[in-house]
């Protein structure tokens, strides 16, 4: 017998809408609408999409020590985190392996944490296994949760809610938009201008569909969520990370606060920090996470592998797809790390032909975060 999907809130407006529903993460969401895939790419890069992301979960963490608590199982700082403001964390296990990756707000008297939808419930068991005296964890399983993004999205989201004007990157608040209780962070997954928007589950069909009235927005799938965030050189939890990959391994460095690396003032204290912490300081480490750039106009998909000029295997492709906005195949691939180096020639090997793809710097666009 066939597992029983979840719904989103917004089930029957995809349906409605035409959306083409396929299993994802426990849920059936909408892989693409009747614009299709590459036409809904380019319409966020050109205008506004929105994305119903309600499948990840929203947790918060409540009490005085609920930021020394989750520091102490992520590499980065949360205690210093200034309220209002978002970060990007990683949960690491023993041997420095990323358990899953998150989104960290402070909103003064509690954290909201959003984690991804496929490791949901092993997160809450983290979090809730490490849980000390005086914090507490709610899951907010009562939001949905969407995400506006693209050039239009600020006018757009001015119309709503004039307050958000003045958001930058990061920024994240609690505040009325329509009436309607949210909480509001100017980020997102597409490397676009945008902002991702937590609704009661009850008011979210109404909120959407006054987004999806404007002029500007279109209802965007899974499809061109996956082709935007891949251009833009952001990671999705079980492709391009897992538990056997180190956030040094998959190029993430820069989410390894300063403060808590070796010579900084909260050194180490997470889990693996002594393997982590290790290939920082002697850069032992054999495999590098890469962009790749194809020659030809043939997507390289996940699974490919990767030969050197002599055939022999170096390297897999971790996500690829043809880039609209580009007009090239991208990919991202795990490669020795002495194939790491920026212009380095490597090929796919796709159905017996070896294609030649050049290592490249990540993203493959500019993002265009609002940074004020």
């Amino acid at each position: 017998m066939s597992e029983q999907l979840n719904k989103t809130p917004l089930f029957d407006l995809h349906v409605e809408m035409g959306g083409k529903m396929v299993p994802f993460a426990g849920f059936e969401m909408p892989v693409q609408y009747p614009l299709g895939v590459k036409n809904e790419h380019l319409h966020t890069r050109e205008k506004a999409g929105l994305f119903d992301v309600s499948h990840m979960g929203q947790v918060l963490l409540k009490g005085e020590g609920a930021a020394a608590m989750l520091e102490k199982l992520v590499p980065v700082d949360i205690i210093d985190l200034p309220v209002g403001k978002q970060r990007y964390a990683l949960f690491t296990n023993e041997d420095g392996g990323i358990m899953d990756d998150l989104m960290v707000a402070n909103f003064g008297d509690y954290l909201y944490v959003v984690v991804n939808a496929a490791c949901k419930y092993q997160d809450i068991g983290h979090m809730t296994e490490h849980l000390e005296d005086g914090v507490e964890l709610e899951v907010l399983d009562d939001r949905a949760l969407v995400a506006l993004q693209g050039p239009a999205a600020a006018e757009v989201m001015k119309r709503f809610a004039p307050e958000t004007a003045d958001m930058v990157f990061m920024d994240s608040r609690r505040f009325s938009v329509e009436g309607i209780d949210c909480f509001v962070s100017r980020s997102g997954y597409t490397g676009e201008d945008g902002f991702e928007i937590s609704i009661p589950s009850a008011d979210a069909d109404k909120l959407c569909r006054m987004f999806l009235d404007q002029p500007e927005v279109e209802a965007i799938g899974l499809g061109a969520r996956d082709s935007l965030r891949l251009e833009s050189g952001l990671c999705l939890y079980g492709h391009d990370l897992d538990t056997t990959t180190t956030p040094i391994e998959g190029s993430l460095i820069w989410a390894i606060s300063k403060i808590r690396r070796a010579d900084g003032e909260r050194a180490g204290g997470f889990p693996g920090a002594d393997k982590i912490l290790g290939q920082i300081a002697t850069k032992d480490f054999d495999t590098k996470r890469v962009g790749l750039l194809g020659s030809s106009r043939a997507p390289v998909r996940e699974g490919t592998e990767l030969v050197n000029a002599e055939g022999e295997v170096i390297g897999k492709v971790t996500s690829g797809s043809f880039g609209p906005t580009i007009g090239a195949p991208v990919s991202m691939a795990y490669v020795k790390k002495e194939y790491s180096v920026l212009e380095t020639e490597v090929f796919a090997l796709v159905r017996g032909k070896q294609l030649a793809m050049t290592v490249s710097r990540m993203p493959f666009i500019e993002q265009r975060y609002h940074r004020g």
